[in-house]
């Protein structure tokens, strides 16, 4: 993901870095010089006038237009939604730690230590959940946070963030058991996994379940058969100048065909989607500076700008 500070409106038509131009560029292309063939041959096709009136271009227009609003809308709800549960998780991950340094007894100093070890499973837990949404391996980090048995115990299992999320609980009802936390604190740490718990499903309703593919295949479909029938429609009124109107018409709603499909997953690594990897980094400062944790070179001071 990219986080700009706000441009001059002069540099702002030349950025190339997370624009979707770069993906569209062959199919404007191909769309102009369409055009431009259009133009030389006056509309026709053979001895034959394509007649179409502009009027129905702008009926067509109208309703794609709105059509594609819908698609858009149900997109960034779901990249909205994606970034509040991670905002939520940043927010969980911290109260969690807090809790386990403060309220949790420390009748040893091997029990100091092993607070460490579960503000370190927390950040295991983060970046776990991060892999599992992009479907990669993320066993670097697994196996530098967690010790070799509870990366064992871990590294083969489906859904890590759940199997890492039972670690910590066991932690928790041992130190009940011993005494150094009560029942009271205990149902309140609870909370929070529980809040883990639910945003981990809520991340995978995102991920497992894409816009129906019925609304973008429709789309898709209706955006590149209006800008490929535009040329005729535009030829006689705008003369030379319809290839550069049909070239502005058909980069409006191609990009925003590609923003729709990119940001309806909003968890991939596409230059719009989620900064995943720079929150996760930002969740380990900030719990690893809680519990005194050496930290790692990376450090976030510009954590959300470029994932």
């Amino acid at each position: 993901m990219i986080v700009r500070q706000r441009v001059g409106w002069l540099k702002m038509l030349f950025i190339w870095k997370g624009s979707v131009l770069k993906k569209i560029i062959f199919q404007l292309f191909v769309i102009t010089l369409f055009s431009l063939v259009v133009l030389f041959f006056n509309g026709r096709i053979y001895d034959y006038k394509v007649t179409l009136n502009p009027t129905i271009f702008t009926l067509i227009g109208l309703a794609l237009a709105i059509f594609m609003g819908f698609c858009n809308s149900a997109s960034y709800d779901r990249y909205w939604e994606g970034r509040k549960l991670w905002g939520l998780l940043v927010i969980e991950t911290r109260s969690l730690t807090r809790q386990i340094l403060t309220l949790v007894r420390e009748p040893s100093f091997e029990a100091k230590n092993d607070k460490k070890e579960i503000v370190k499973m927390i950040s295991a837990f983060c970046w776990s959940l991060n892999y599992q949404l992009r479907e990669k391996d993320g066993r670097e980090h697994l196996s530098r946070l967690l010790s070799s048995e509870q990366f064992e115990e871990v590294k083969d299992k489906k859904i890590i963030p759940v199997a890492i999320l039972d670690l910590i609980g066991k932690w928790l009802n041992k130190q009940n058991k011993e005494g150094n936390v009560d029942t009271i604190i205990l149902s309140s740490m609870d909370h929070q996994l529980n809040q883990f718990s639910n945003i981990t499903g809520g991340c995978e309703r995102i991920h497992n379940t894409p816009l129906p593919f019925a609304y973008s295949l429709l789309m898709h479909r209706t955006v590149y058969l209006y800008c490929f029938w535009l040329p005729f429609g535009l030829v006689d009124s705008l003369g030379w100048m319809m290839p550069l109107i049909v070239l502005l018409i058909s980069y409006t709603f191609i990009a925003l065909d590609a923003i729709i499909q990119e940001i309806g997953d909003p968890f991939g690594e596409e230059e719009n989607d989620l900064a995943l990897n720079n929150i996760c980094k930002t969740i380990e400062f900030s719990i690893f500076e809680q519990a005194d944790i050496p930290q790692r070179e990376y450090k976030v001071s510009d954590s959300y700008c470029i994932d």
